[in-house]
């Protein structure tokens, strides 16, 4: 696919899709099956919303009202907890109350693995809908439960001294140990390529430089969380590798061609995409092959590349209270632009903004600045994820499920 033809298809996808008037900047690509559906009134607050195991729904309903607007809008938010370790205090009962789709944890969270399996029980049982419970631990230098799990060699290590199998197997005992804890995903593994200084904003967290090598341990790495029961999380597409900027402080672009990052950086992501990876992370950087001056996170041309790879599964951005986006944008306008974007999930470290977010995306969509069947496509792509139906929530049967998902069971009632 990273041929000529698919480069010829691709720029003929992308120019031929709708452009504003005066604009140069490429418009999103909806994903096959999900028809587009106008704003429909907001059900009352009351109303209960079935959750039901995928696979489990009565018959359609021709006369279905979705679930009131903020309830959906909050399933795409993926919030973190700072400064909390018991589901009991004031932040925890917060975004629980906002209805978020998922929760992330670090190291300001864990005291100890029992104490970590105590929050996220807590946290699943206040919760209405049942939570996608992230870490980041990708082995090496980025390890938030390092002081629990112990210390661990980095990718660039583990692919210079054992076969992909013996990845498979450590990310297995890694994700064995998330899953004790609770943890329903990990936002792992890196998919990009690089070969520079290990201490790099990528460096040694890459498996290798060469693209087939980094798709095959990134592919084995994601397998063995799998195995565990723990969704792993590709990123951070279309590929950080090339940027020389840290996005955690400033905005930072690639100048390459489309040809040269279908040949290099993408590839590790359309094999992964291949092996039915359920999530993908798109970065903050920018491309101007795509969308110049726009980080991927935020730009409907990546988005759109990511599905023509034949991506089914969740989009998450990366944390947007990194400095290439907050130096910009608020939180508030940042989701909005992601989910108009093509988003699924909106990942940030601090769930104290979570309510203004879900406020910011429900505004939007009453102000006709963000359509409303784009917000149900990504709550139906996160209640999958969870292997529950969203038809209750968003009157969308469920969309196609990467293998992966299905493979790893995360789900309560799956």
């Amino acid at each position: 696919m990273a041929g000529a033809l698919f480069v010829l298809g691709l720029a003929v996808g992308l120019l031929g899709a709708t452009l504003a008037p005066g604009s140069t900047r490429v418009a999103g690509i909806e994903s096959p099956g999900m028809a587009s559906r106008g704003a429909q009134p907001p059900a009352a607050d009351s109303s209960p919303i079935g959750i039901r195991a995928a696979g489990n729904r009565p018959a359609p309903d021709d006369a279905c009202r979705p679930a009131p607007l903020r309830r959906r809008a909050g399933q795409l938010l993926v919030v973190g907890l700072p400064d909390t370790t018991r589901s009991d205090e004031p932040l925890a009962r917060e975004v629980v109350d906002v209805g978020v789709g998922g929760v992330f944890l670090s190291e300001v969270n864990a005291v100890d693995t029992r104490q970590v399996r105590a929050l996220v029980e807590g946290l699943q049982r206040r919760s209405a809908v049942p939570l996608l419970i992230s870490t980041d631990e990708e082995s090496g230098r980025v390890s938030n439960f390092r002081d629990l799990l112990g210390p661990s060699w980095s990718a660039r290590t583990l692919a210079a001294t054992g076969p992909a199998r013996t990845v498979r197997s450590r990310a297995h005992d890694l994700g064995s140990q998330l899953a004790g804890m609770g943890l329903t995903a990990d936002l792992a593994p890196v998919a990009d390529l690089d070969a520079g200084p290990w201490r790099g904003v990528i460096g040694d967290r890459s498996f290798s430089a060469d693209p087939a090598a980094a798709g095959e341990y990134a592919t084995a790495f994601a397998n063995g969380l799998v195995d565990a029961g723990v969704l792993p999380v590709a990123k951070h597409f279309p590929g950080h590798g090339r940027a020389a900027g840290d996005v955690h402080l400033q905005p930072s672009s690639v100048d390459a061609s489309l040809d040269e990052l279908m040949a290099t950086d993408v590839q590790p992501f359309e094999a992964m995409v291949d092996a039915g990876v359920p999530i993908v992370m798109l970065g903050h950087v920018a491309y101007d092959a795509l969308e110049p001056g726009r980080p991927a996170s935020l730009s409907k041309a990546s988005y759109a590349l990511l599905r023509r790879l034949g991506f089914t599964g969740v989009a998450m951005t990366d944390s947007l209270g990194m400095g290439a986006i907050n130096g910009r944008w608020t939180l508030s306008e940042a989701a909005v632009l992601a989910v108009r974007a093509g988003a699924d999930a909106l990942l940030t470290t601090d769930g104290s903004y979570a309510r203004a977010m879900r406020a910011a995306i429900v505004e939007a969509v009453r102000a006709g600045d963000l359509d409303a069947a784009r917000v149900d496509q990504a709550a139906a792509r996160m209640m999958t994820l969870k292997g529950l139906d969203p038809h209750p929530m968003t009157c969308l049967d469920a969309p196609p499920l990467p293998k992966m998902a299905r493979r790893a069971g995360v789900a309560q009632d799956s």
